[in-house]
């Protein structure tokens, strides 16, 4: 068509549609059909090579993935796309493809937003669908790397405020109404300032299995039905939904189709009543001997998946276990009916978040799997389609994890803090019940043995994160239980915080020093003594393995209590923290370096002088000798979520004035010669005299430097590295006898500083010694392998690695 004809069609356009617009306007107003809600959204990034927070944007939308244009795209479109994903904000944006060209449709071109709006549908574009772009101009976004407090995650499901958000289940037994978790009951959902009820023509067990995921629970299972009928015959009930139809491998009944019932809700559902679900516990949450039962058959024979480096129940950087020995997923294509599968594997509910970029942290060791793509009826992670692995298709900064919905306990309500400057410190304050039906009464824990593993199950149970720190605090000196002289505990000593008569400044440079992070006022306010009037003492004993998900789960003296000072005097206190870090040997350094050397004694004395050789050594006869000693390197990493930084602050380190350095910790790691059933023949340690960053990966910078007094610690991605001929990096084995030993290095054996994970501190390795060489083999951290292969460590053979030097 010519130009004139161009010219003329469009003039037409004009015309007809100034004729419409007339007609209409000149119409009365009808009554429209009932308004339904727009076609539900969700945002997830994807493509190679990214972090977390950033990538190529992806839309979920009339039942179809697809990407966004970068024509015209601004910095205000990434602010809207940022926070659908749980970030405040955006940093940048990208454009042509960056983060590689995604497949589908094209959804958006021309977005253009202010930056305020609540939805990218509510930006100016050129309507869904309607592009002229390539996916070589996929837009791509930056985001903040800081969550929005409280943001759910659902990897992630926008829902209107017209559907389904709340969804709650309402035990109506007796006695099932005093228990938890609430395993069965009536399905109400949020309406208004109340709940309403769904009618149960049609619904069947797959809209069940969904309502079960979302509380909590791997499964769903059949109800007696006719004792609920008679009860909700009594009841004046509220019916909101109807027809509700779901596949069963939704994460949230939202995802459902269904429809909402419009007029008089009371008198509907005629033939139905309100819908009662049943659903069936994991193992964590069984109650009962018949679930113990169960618990213990689960049990039986080890788990092929596992999750690492959360900090709450049900969340974790995925493992799985192939040829005896655990790796991780690379997180290409991974959504969450692949997390669902792995959450309901675990006896946990479905999957609220599929978290990509090691946002759980890095693993170490194989990537087992790459391109999961689960159907989401799946009983096991294996049985869906996946891709092996080459090194050049992932890295563990792609490592995938997931956030399991899990049932409600009501832990957090059994525990508080006080006397903090955030939420995230303070005393730690329990709740015990002093008899059925009486009010709960509120009370504090004794400071005695309080640790570590005890403050990260209070930090859990909080919901608050991981523990930065475990601390024994008390009063001294004041005429009453609310003033005088703080002290705190840190190892075995008692240390003075603010005394009476400092000044505000004085403290707060004593606190900052003392790592504490926040200032204590001086004389008689201070932020853990003030904000509530509790002073008796209710828990002592109190000892966790670290994983328990509440401090009653712990061992502690129950109703007899054993503390030697009651009291504000002598309470445990944390400060919790959303990150922490994660400490890991480097494994096949230690095999490759280990050696024997016969080393004199009059090269010695330094090392004798900060205990670094075996007690025997001081009936030697000084100069004259030697002492046979196995020097291995070791390089220590930081897969963690935040910086490793020593537990004492830089004015209670000690100078070592022999080897002119100081020690930031008095012990950071154990090395151990053990036999095959455990018994020490040998040991040896190394004080922290210098940690820091000796080498970082690709885009990490170096923060911690030992030299002129600086700041020690291990920043996220570096690693400390501790070379074979330093002093005391070493066993000193002259009184081992020839034989088949294990070598075991601990690091942060005392879990001084808080970890994700502690059970990867350890590093084993078989070592076979015939007086003359040593062989040292086979080296991997302690839970690498399968416990069959464990078992079998120290059968494995040797090859012949050194000589004596």
């Amino acid at each position: 068509m010519g130009s004139c004809g161009t010219w003329a069609w469009r003039e037409l356009l004009v015309l007809l549609s100034s004729v419409w617009l007339w007609v209409g306007s000149a119409q009365p107003t009808l009554p429209g059909p009932t308004h339904t809600p727009r076609p539900q959204l969700k945002f997830r990034l994807a493509g190679y090579p990214r972090k977390h927070n950033e990538g190529r944007v992806e839309v979920f939308y009339n039942d179809e993935w697809g990407t966004i244009c970068d024509d015209d795209f601004t910095l205000a479109n990434a602010h809207v796309l940022c926070r659908h994903l749980g970030f405040v904000a955006a940093t940048g944006w990208a454009h042509s493809a960056k983060y590689g060209k995604g497949i589908g449709r094209i959804w958006l071109d021309n977005v253009n937003c202010a930056g305020g709006e609540k939805s990218i549908g509510d930006c100016k574009h050129r309507g869904w669908g309607n592009s002229d772009c390539s996916h070589e101009e996929d837009a791509g976004v930056i985001c903040k790397d800081e969550r929005i407090p409280g943001f759910k995650d659902s990897n992630v499901i926008e829902t209107e405020q017209s559907h389904v958000e709340e969804v709650r289940l309402r035990p109506v037994v007796s006695g099932a109404r005093r228990q938890l978790p609430v395993m069965e009951g009536i399905v109400e959902v949020r309406y208004k300032d109340g709940w309403a009820q769904i009618c149960d023509e049609g619904w069947d067990s797959q809209n069940s299995r969904v309502v079960c995921g979302m509380m909590g629970f791997p499964a769903e299972k059949k109800v007696n039905r006719n004792f609920y009928k008679l009860f909700t015959e009594r009841q004046q009930l509220n019916y909101r939904l109807h027809s509700v139809s779901c596949v069963g491998t939704e994460v949230h009944l939202s995802m459902c189709t269904f429809e909402f019932y419009r007029g008089n809700t009371s008198a509907a559902c005629r033939a139905g009543m309100p819908v009662v679900v049943s659903c069936v516990p994991g193992p964590l949450f069984a109650t009962g001997n018949a679930h113990k039962k169960k618990q213990r058959q689960q049990q039986q024979g080890q788990p092929r998946i596992r999750l690492k480096g959360g900090a709450k129940v049900g969340e974790g950087r995925v493992e799985v276990l192939k040829s005896s020995e655990w790796g991780t997923i690379c997180d290409d294509r991974w959504n969450l009916l692949s997390a669902s599968v792995v959450c309901r594997e675990l006896g946990f509910g479905s999957a609220k978040e599929a978290l990509t970029g090691a946002r759980m942290g890095q693993g170490m060791g194989p990537i087992h799997m790459n391109e999961v793509q689960c159907l989401g009826t799946e009983k096991s992670l294996w049985s869906c389609p996946f891709k092996n692995i080459t090194q050049e298709d992932c890295k563990h900064t792609e490592d995938a994890a997931v956030r399991c919905n899990i049932p409600y306990m009501g832990y957090e309500n059994l525990i508080r803090l006080s006397g903090g400057r955030s939420r995230f410190e303070g005393r730690v304050e329990v709740a015990v019940r002093a008899g059925d039906g009486d009010q709960p009464r509120w009370g504090l824990v004794c400071g005695e043995g309080w640790g570590t593993l005890e403050a990260m199950v209070a930090c859990r149970q909080l919901g608050l994160g991981f523990a930065n720190h475990g601390l024994q605090i008390r009063l001294a000196g004041g005429r009453t239980a609310f003033e005088g002289r703080v002290e705190v505990k840190r190892g075995s000593k008692w240390g003075t915080v603010c005394s009476d008569g400092w000044t505000t400044k004085e403290a707060m440079v004593a606190c900052r020093q003392l790592g504490l992070g926040y200032s204590l006022h001086a004389v008689t306010e201070t932020w853990y003594w003030d904000a509530s009037n509790v002073t008796e003492m209710v828990l002592s004993g109190v000892k966790c393995a670290g994983h328990e998900m509440s401090l009653s789960h712990c061992q502690h003296h129950g109703t007899s209590l054993n503390c030697r000072n009651t009291g504000t005097r002598f309470a445990a206190g944390v400060i919790c923290s959303e990150t922490a870090s994660d400490l890991l040997l480097h494994a096949p350094l230690v095999q490759e370096t280990a050696y024997i050397e016969d080393r004199p004694l009059h090269m010695l004395y330094c090392a004798a002088e900060e205990n670094c050789l075996s007690s025997s050594a001081r009936l030697a006869n000084w100069p004259y000798g030697h002492r046979r000693l196995l020097r291995f390197s070791s390089q220590i990493h930081n897969n963690g979520r935040a910086d490793f930084r020593p537990k004492a602050g830089r004015h209670s380190w000690v100078w070592h004035e022999c080897h002119r350095h100081y020690h930031s910790m008095d012990i950071f790691t154990h090395y151990d010669i053990l036999t095959p059933n455990g018994t020490k023949v040998a040991e040896g340690h190394k004080a922290s005299f210098c940690l820091e960053d000796t080498e970082c990966e690709e885009d990490v910078a170096k923060r911690y430097e030992c030299a002129n007094f600086g700041e020690q610690g291990i920043t996220v991605g570096c690693w400390d590295l501790y070379r074979h001929d330093i002093d005391c990096q070493w066993i000193d084995i002259t009184d081992v006898k020839p034989g088949n030993y294990i070598l075991q290095v601990v690091i942060n054996p005392n879990f001084e500083v808080a970890e994700s994970d502690f059970t990867n501190n350890a590093m084993k390795c078989n070592c076979k010694y015939d007086g003359h060489r040593i062989w040292v083999h086979s080296c991997h951290i302690g839970d690498a392998l399968s416990e069959e292969a464990n078992k079998r460590f120290e059968q494995y053979p040797g090859q012949l690695n050194n000589q004596i030097s």
